[in-house]
């Protein structure tokens, strides 16, 4: 019966000439990028398990010296979706070595949503007499940790409080059973303090599951500060904080006392008299907690605002503060007259 064939070296994006790392490598890379749980697009999932399983399917082969020796024996002639007709023998499956007992669990292409191709299945079996699917796995080859499955990596977007004061956090991801179905899996992830954005949590086991009986992937959390309203975190030091703070023009003047809100509640900062726009106060060990328990600093940078509204008594004052004023802060300008005149 004629089949269509598939080229597992064009599905993994390799040469035929490829190491057996570069194979690797190209499947892991291939199985993080396609992976179910990482598709949010509903509309886009069962493309994403389409080709998830192709990928699968692609290592299954190439990632075994003894499976790729067999599918290579078929020459590089052939193009990926030609027609193909499998040698007489019903293909190479008989020639596979086999382990562990026939309900260990392992491999099993529905741990990817359905069957592998009929390609896989003239060429390589997979099924008992009878038509039962062996569920052994097989013997991982030369490279043990080829029967690994790949990392994931997850984007996980935290509130600036909760970054800084750590603790735990509940997720619910998607994750595939061994029918294929995408199930809601809850995790209790541990927040650790220090932790800064850009910065990886891992959570080992929680990756992808692998096609071959081995141990499942890690999890990587990619953590992500959401934009304060009040506070930015500096970027030529990523355990202090800044704040903007509004002052009206009298109390730069004469100064003031205010309140100053921090992550852990607002404390009484005092403005010195003169202080001018642009000016930074530091608040010491008010900024982000460190691994170590001690804390970065919070910078205070003064904004003198004008007085959204103005009565008239106010601006009589201001007219009469304005004759009696002798500063000029323009008298760099000096000799400089507007174009034109």
């Amino acid at each position: 019966m004629a089949v269509k064939f598939r080229d597992y070296y064009e599905i993994l994006g390799v040469p035929r000439s490829a190491s057996a790392k570069e194979i690797k490598d190209a499947y892991r890379k291939l199985a993080r990028q396609y992976h179910p749980d990482m598709e949010r697009n509903t509309s886009k999932k069962k493309a994403s398990e389409d080709k998830f399983k192709e990928i699968n399917e692609a290592n299954e082969v190439l990632g075994d010296p003894e499976n790729r020796k067999k599918y290579d024996r078929l020459g590089a002639q052939w193009k990926n979706g030609q027609e193909f007709t499998p040698p007489p023998g019903g293909g190479f499956g008989r020639e596979y070595t086999w382990s562990g007992s026939g309900t260990g669990g392992g491999f099993s292409g529905e741990e990817f949503g359905g069957n592998f191709s009929d390609f896989f299945e003239t060429l390589f079996g997979g099924r008992r007499p009878g038509g039962a699917r062996d569920r052994s796995r097989w013997e991982s080859g030369d490279d043990p940790d080829f029967a690994r499955a790949a990392d994931l990596e997850a984007e996980l977007e935290l509130p600036l409080e909760e970054l800084n004061r750590g603790g735990t956090r509940r997720l619910t991801l998607m994750a595939h059973d061994q029918a294929g179905h995408a199930r809601p899996k809850e995790l209790d992830v541990t927040l650790p303090r220090g932790l800064r954005n850009g910065d990886r949590i891992r959570l080992k086991g929680q990756g992808a599951t692998s096609a071959r009986g081995g141990k499942p992937g890690d999890l990587f959390l990619k953590i992500r500060v959401q934009p304060h309203p009040i506070f930015t975190v500096m970027e030529d030091s990523p355990d202090d904080l800044q704040i903007d703070l509004p002052l009206l023009p009298w109390e730069a003047v004469l100064g003031t006392e205010v309140a100053v809100p921090t992550l852990t509640g607002a404390v009484s900062m005092r403005i010195p008299p003169g202080s001018e726009p642009g000016q930074r106060l530091r608040l010491r060990g008010k900024g982000l907690t460190r691994r170590d328990g001690t804390s970065g600093d919070l910078y205070v940078r003064l904004m003198i605002v004008p007085p959204k509204t103005v009565t008239k008594r106010e601006r009589e004052l201001y007219e009469e503060l304005a004759k009696l004023s002798t500063d000029d802060p323009r008298k760099g300008f000096a000799g400089t007259k507007p174009s034109g005149k």
